[in-house]
């Protein structure tokens, strides 16, 4: 091979996305990565690039972030997935501002720096998984993949099956966005409780919060029980695992997400009526 064809190889097979390798090197999730970039933080062997897009290659190229050199963080950093059972009154971010409680709190630092892959808000409780890879966290959040999360949710008052399927079809929230179709599945009720089980591709602010207010019901409790194949009824509240190797590859397989799976079978839904009081 000459020598030029060698080089423009090199190129190709080793040049990444700056915001990626950021994100791979533990700096930033790729969102905040690319705010960094065009905040002019980010330099490329001693040169300012605010582009994004751009590439570097970490075997040739010093990169560095507020003045300091990634390419080490990038040498030896390996890929770690955890599963967290979040609880209730715990924030899905890294640090927050007014002092409140984070997930990061709940796992040990020997496991280096993770980020949130989307969000659970304060009040929800279930499953979340955070890592350090970004290509995992844009597969997992993103709706084309159809990567399936299951929530299970305690509404006030008993909404009537013709408010429910409207919600099937999706619905236009107060700011004027519109949900994608759902699933929605009706677990029981009492004279002034009603339970559901939602399955979701996509992740709104609070939507299916929102979506029930829509109809008239507000929300009591809400928990995600499931990520794409991935439940865990062991997991305690505030408990976490690492993910194996094979969950990371199975979660990440396009061919396990474009066709739904039955949400829960019906010993579970029995066994779940069993518990509400």
């Amino acid at each position: 091979m000459l020598p030029s064809a060698w080089c423009l190889l090199h190129t190709i097979v080793m040049e990444e996305r700056l915001q990626k390798l950021i994100a791979s090197a533990g700096i930033a999730s790729r969102r905040h990565a690319e705010q960094l970039i065009t905040a002019g933080e980010v330099t490329v062997n001693g040169k300012v690039v605010t582009e994004l897009g751009t590439k570097a290659d970490p075997a040739s190229d010093h990169i560095k972030v507020r003045g300091k050199l990634i390419n080490t963080s990038l040498q030896r950093r390996e890929n770690v997935y955890v599963l967290l059972n979040k609880p209730r009154g715990c924030l899905s971010s890294v640090t927050d501002p007014e002092g409140r409680p984070t997930v990061l709190e709940l796992l040990p630092a020997s496991l280096g720096r993770l980020y949130p892959v989307g969000r659970l808000d304060f009040n929800t409780e279930g499953l979340l998984l955070l890592t350090n890879d970004g290509d995992f966290t844009n597969f997992i959040t993103s709706a084309r993949n159809k990567v399936e999360k299951v929530y299970e949710a305690k509404v006030k008052g008993v909404p009537e099956e013709q408010a429910i399927q409207r919600l099937r079809r999706g619905v236009v929230l107060d700011d004027g966005t519109r949900t994608a179709p759902a699933r929605i599945r009706r677990l029981g009720e009492t004279e002034t409780n009603a339970w559901f089980e939602i399955l979701l591709h996509e992740g709104k602010n609070q939507q299916i919060r929102r979506m029930f207010e829509l109809i008239g019901h507000s929300v009591l409790k809400l928990r995600r029980a499931r990520i794409g194949f991935l439940r865990d009824d062991e997991l305690k509240p505030g408990k976490w695992r690492q993910l194996s190797e094979d969950e990371v590859k199975l979660l990440t397989r396009t061919r396990h997400q474009t066709r739904s799976k039955t949400i829960t079978n019906k010993s579970h839904a029995a066994g779940h009526g069993t518990s509400r009081q």
